[in-house]
């Protein structure tokens, strides 16, 4: 299966991600564009959060409830994004025109690849190593992990978003960030106009 973009991670920043490339199917740039997502979630940090901090969010808002409405709203909305479920990424191979995704059932072809798991050290994706790098913003002793990048672009195809873009952990912080990267996409696809989704309440 080819990709026009795939995005690596089902958390706060891989959905988010996700939600903007979707948002743009209208847009004639977009729309034609092959937009898919690993969702792996077993190692989210949401699947422990509680939310009583963030904006939108009823407090006491779980985050393994917004993995699961996460996943219904691109399905929903979006269904054109293909959720690829129950898959795990072990290699990142760098192609001519982008990358060979592995995982442990299948393989991908994608133009753009985003990555998008937790900054944990148990992350381990055959082709990242050389990119792996101290977190920055995380105490040295919790042993956090970054992807070197700037503006979470890493090299041609590649981006990352979320925490192991650089950020703290923090859930509105990973979303924008994964936000960041699909207006990033977007812009690109665009041939470089600064490219944005908005949708508005008709008066």
């Amino acid at each position: 299966m080819k990709f026009d973009a795939l995005i690596i991670g089902g958390g706060a920043a891989g959905l988010s991600c996700a939600l903007v490339l979707g948002s743009a199917k209208d847009k004639a740039y977009a729309k034609d564009k092959q937009i898919g997502i690993i969702a792996h979630q077993k190692t989210s940090h949401l699947q422990t959060a509680l939310f009583n901090n963030v904006l939108g969010l009823n407090p006491g808002t779980t985050g393994k409830s917004i993995l699961e409405s996460g996943k219904q709203q691109l399905a929903e909305l979006y269904p054109h994004v293909n959720q690829i479920q129950g898959e795990k990424v072990l290699e990142l191979t760098k192609t001519e025109n982008g990358f060979i995704v592995n995982t442990n059932k299948n393989s991908y072809d994608a133009k753009l690849v985003v990555v998008a798991v937790g900054y944990t050290n148990l992350m381990h994706i055959k082709g990242l190593e050389v990119f792996v790098e101290p977190h920055p913003r995380s105490p040295i002793e919790k042993e956090r992990i970054w992807l070197k990048n700037t503006n979470h672009f890493i090299e041609e195809h590649l981006y990352v978003a979320g925490s192991l873009a650089g950020w703290r952990s923090q859930f509105a912080i990973c979303s924008g960030s994964g936000a960041h990267v699909a207006t990033d996409i977007l812009t690109l696809w665009n041939d470089g106009k600064d490219a944005k989704v908005h949708d508005k309440i008709d008066n």
